[in-house]
């Protein structure tokens, strides 16, 4: 779980480097650019998405199949509530369920009309729809746009926990556990405000 996790935290801080770049005033050329490669580049597309894919398929399994185990192995509530364990900590299953919801979501704006595209339609490709597809998403509609914030903050609170959880699961930074938890909190914050800015920036501009 903490491996899946730690790939996981990688491929999110790749993705919101490359989505900062649709902020750049020239009119979505840089992040057309690099969009154009990574959706045609055998390497991208043959090998690292397939894993990508598995990560996340096996990191939400094995959530479920823990949180699981962890209910069965229990017969009974517990007689007190540990007042210092945090709410997500103890709702890691639920924020999982809303992050899984919204790649749902972001797999069919966005993934699905791509393969459709590349392996269905077989239209000759577009280097320079990326940014308008992106904008398209969010301009005037602010449901998509809320729902999108929303899932974002949700991940962040899921990040939060799951990233110092991670290197504890693994034996990394035992001795150091208070910097560690101040990383996962500058990053789960990063992340959340990223992609919210993204997300705002397209529906406002």
């Amino acid at each position: 779980m903490a491996i899946s996790g730690s790939f996981l935290i990688l491929f999110l801080t790749q993705h919101l480097c490359i989505n900062l770049t649709s902020l750049i005033p020239d009119n979505g050329e840089t992040f057309n650019q690099i969009s154009h490669f990574m959706g045609h580049n055998p390497v991208v597309q043959f090998i690292l998405q397939p894993i990508l894919i598995s990560g996340v398929i096996f990191h939400f399994i094995m959530g479920f199949w823990l949180e699981i185990e962890n209910r069965q192995s229990r017969l009974q509530k517990y007689s007190q509530v540990n007042t210092n364990t945090s709410w997500t900590s103890k709702n890691m299953i639920l924020s999982g369920l809303v992050i899984l919801a919204f790649l749902i979501l972001h797999f069919y704006d966005f993934w699905v009309p791509e393969i459709q595209e590349k392996y269905f339609i077989q239209s000759l490709p577009d280097p320079d729809k990326y940014f308008l597809e992106l904008k398209h998403k969010f301009e005037n509609n602010s449901a998509r746009t809320l729902i999108y914030c929303f899932s974002f903050i949700l991940l962040g609170l899921h990040l939060d926990h799951g990233f110092s959880s991670a290197f504890s699961s693994m034996g990394i930074g035992l001795k150091q556990k208070n910097t560690i938890k101040r990383i996962a909190r500058g990053f789960s914050i990063s992340i959340t405000v990223g992609f919210s800015c993204i997300a705002l920036y397209h529906y406002l501009i």
